[in-house]
């Protein structure tokens, strides 16, 4: 039996670029923060791994669009360059993630996996009622990786600081605060409820007609 906590995860990206960019950027982890701040708040390498990053142990502290965070690490356990990136999680999050590229044309297909378990006691126990939010969590942070590499890598190919001035900054985090989400969640209820209320009305009403 599969636990409730346990998430399995492909997000696909399609994006125009050599595979070769696209694993360069995604597999110096100490940058994510400045090119993709909406999910990655600090991160910090504690232990160097060899000349293709094999052993590299990476501390993370993240977030998606709801109002909690995250605090995990990985360590780099296989690369082959360009090609594949596997990674294996502890923390919050217990399991594994790879990265592969394939080139195709002029464009390379991303994947990514995600295989895990959720830890954060706050997971652990809402994951059996609240999994398809938590989910809805994961791919908004996805979504917003795909934006995010896409501006980079237009950075990266800027010949002028002029041009790279031109070019739109990545998706900043949301806020941290529970009361938007609060007064969403609430408001939600309330309209839930008067619909409710005209799709089954009351024994009550129906005997007085």
């Amino acid at each position: 039996m599969v636990n409730a906590n346990a998430y399995h995860f492909f997000t696909d990206w399609r994006v125009k670029a050599r595979a070769e960019e696209i694993s360069e950027v995604l597999g110096d982890a100490t940058e994510l923060p400045r090119w993709w701040p909406a999910v990655y708040l600090d991160v910090q390498r504690v232990k160097a791994g060899d000349e293709n990053r094999i052993g590299e142990e990476i501390s993370l502290y993240t977030k998606g669009f709801l109002p909690y965070t995250l605090r995990w690490s990985f360590i780099v356990t296989e690369v082959i360059p360009h090609k594949r990136i596997k990674l294996e999680s502890r923390g919050d999050f217990v399991g594994y993630g790879i990265w592969t590229f394939e080139q195709d044309g002029e464009y390379t297909n991303v994947r990514y996996e995600w295989n895990i378990e959720a830890q954060k006691p706050l997971l652990k126990t809402l994951s059996p009622i609240l999994k398809p939010i938590f989910e809805a969590n994961h791919k908004w942070a996805m979504q917003t990786g795909l934006t995010s590499l896409e501006l980079e890598l237009q950075r990266r190919r800027a010949t002028s600081d002029e041009e790279r001035a031109q070019i739109a900054a990545p998706p900043a985090p949301t806020s941290s605060s529970p009361m938007p989400y609060v007064v969403g969640m609430v408001g939600g209820l309330l309209l839930l409820r008067r619909v409710l209320k005209v799709l089954f009305p009351s024994r009550r009403k129906r005997r007085r007609r």
